[in-house]
């Protein structure tokens, strides 16, 4: 029952934070609240699990990716809020205030990776998998990868026409969420 309860309360809070997004699916944020979705039944089904075994392969994984997601996180909102310049000029609607950005990031871990937002979301849902997983969470975790990565790649589209050519140099160089990697 507790589980009902925590995704309902995450549920409203995700509907009430997407609802701009929820009818175009054009919008990455389209895709991103369906992740969002699959993330929090998962935090609903493993919040028991939080700290259940502290020394276990899952649980010493789980926690170097919480830690790596944290500082993905936090870097990349410092970034985008000092050199992004986030400004109300963008007419985007379906974009938070943050993600207005007017320029183009690539320094720190925007350098390496260029989502490093939702690659931080990716690594988190895979940490709140291996707090316990099964096999049903895992189809509920990759589903939510997938949806990451396509919220990526609608991402880069808007990208693509608010920065233009610029953008498009930038991924050349520069890997989706895993330096040198991916």
């Amino acid at each position: 029952m507790s589980k009902l309860i925590i995704f309902g309360i995450m549920l409203v809070l995700i509907t009430f934070i997407s609802w701009r997004t929820l009818f175009n699916i054009k919008s990455h944020g389209f895709y991103r609240y369906f992740a969002w979705l699959g993330m929090a039944w998962l935090f609903a089904s493993n919040s028991k699990y939080w700290f259940v075994n502290p020394f276990e392969w899952n649980q010493l994984i789980s926690w170097v990716l919480l830690i790596y997601s944290a500082y993905l996180v936090i870097a990349g909102i410092l970034l985008i809020k000092f050199i992004g310049k986030p400004n109300s000029s963008r007419k985007e609607e379906n974009l938070f205030g943050f993600e207005k950005t007017t320029k183009l990031i690539d320094s720190g871990v925007f350098k390496y990776t260029r989502h490093p937002l939702y690659g931080s979301l990716i690594f988190l849902t895979w940490a709140i998998l291996l707090k316990n997983p099964t096999l049903l969470l895992t189809v509920f975790a990759v589903s939510s990868t997938i949806l990451l990565y396509i919220t990526s790649l609608f991402d880069e589209k808007e990208c693509i026409i608010y920065f233009g050519d610029q953008y498009k140099e930038y991924m050349k160089h520069t890997k989706m969420f895993i330096p040198f990697i991916f």
